[in-house]
């Protein structure tokens, strides 16, 4: 542990946050190798079978360049990330609830590095995230590609789901991005997952998935899990221009239950103890000091 990392560990010791009373928080981080094969739209709808489960779900928006969680839900924050880091405003201030039954974190459009805050800077945004933490589930939606703040948020988090698409591109950049991840992060023990969106069928899926499978397992011994696929459906970019989820405008459809399917393989899927916001903090934080 970086002696950045430990000075957050001790912030965290003095405010009780690994005293053992936090909430156990399953943190799961959506990445693709690509933009446009559809990651914000599965992070927001994946949150929403989540919480007709019953559960009390987050969508933190961790692309920090591009931020447009809120622009997909069609619903305008008054604050995000960025007056948070700034200390204008407290995580509490910015937690927006939705219509869609999800809370969501705006992410701070145009601030690119988490890893370029001063220490006193850091230490309040170690303070404001454990505000999250009483969220049964946060699903962090990642930028595309593999920047330090993608890894971070990936190694941080208790499983990443890697989204593509049958386009033999969007294949090659989810095998780049898993290739990335299994070199760059040295204890690779959260649960790589892949999610494969917009087919045309179920045999499509499958064949997609058992290539990158198949190929991530023989070059890079990194064992990837199948957890789903969803159809490449004309209710989806319907949902996009409506600026409303899929699971909202078509509950019934197909590509809602290929989601709820998604998140029922989730949920079957044991995940480590030890985790919630505290570690994810702790993770977070190592990786950007290393």
């Amino acid at each position: 542990m970086t002696d950045q990392a430990e000075k957050l560990r001790e912030i965290m010791k003095a405010q009780g946050d690994l005293g053992g009373r936090e909430r156990k928080t399953r943190i799961i981080a959506v990445a693709s190798g690509k933009g446009g094969v559809g990651k914000t739209n599965m992070s927001i709808n994946m949150a929403i079978a989540y919480s007709k489960l019953g559960k009390k779900v987050l969508v933190l928006d961790a692309d920090l360049g591009l931020a447009n969680v809120n622009v997909v839900m069609g619903v305008i924050p008054k604050y995000n990330l960025y007056h948070v880091i700034r200390k204008q405003k407290v995580m509490k201030d910015i937690i927006l609830d939705t219509p869609y039954g999800i809370q969501i974190v705006a992410g701070a459009s145009g601030f690119s590095r988490i890893a370029n805050l001063s220490e006193e800077e850091r230490k309040s945004f170690v303070s404001e995230l454990t505000a999250l933490a009483d969220a049964d589930v946060i699903i962090i939606d990642t930028s595309a590609g593999v920047s330090s703040n993608v890894l971070a948020f990936i190694e941080a988090a208790d499983e990443a789901v890697i989204v593509t698409t049958p386009e033999p591109t969007a294949i090659t950049d989810a095998y780049g991005i898993i290739k990335i991840i299994s070199t760059e992060i040295d204890d690779l023990d959260m649960g790589l997952k892949l999610v494969v969106n917009r087919v045309s069928s179920v045999t499509e899926a499958k064949k997609v998935a058992q290539r990158v499978i198949n190929i991530t397992g023989q070059f890079l011994n990194v064992k990837v899990d199948y957890l789903g696929f969803v159809y490449d459906d004309p209710a989806v970019p319907a949902a996009v221009r409506k600026q409303q989820p899929f699971m909202v405008s078509d509950p019934k459809g197909r590509v809602s239950q290929c989601m709820q399917h998604i998140v029922g393989r989730l949920e079957k899927v044991e995940y480590r103890e030890g985790g919630g916001v505290s570690r994810f903090i702790k993770k977070l934080f190592g990786r950007l000091d290393s």
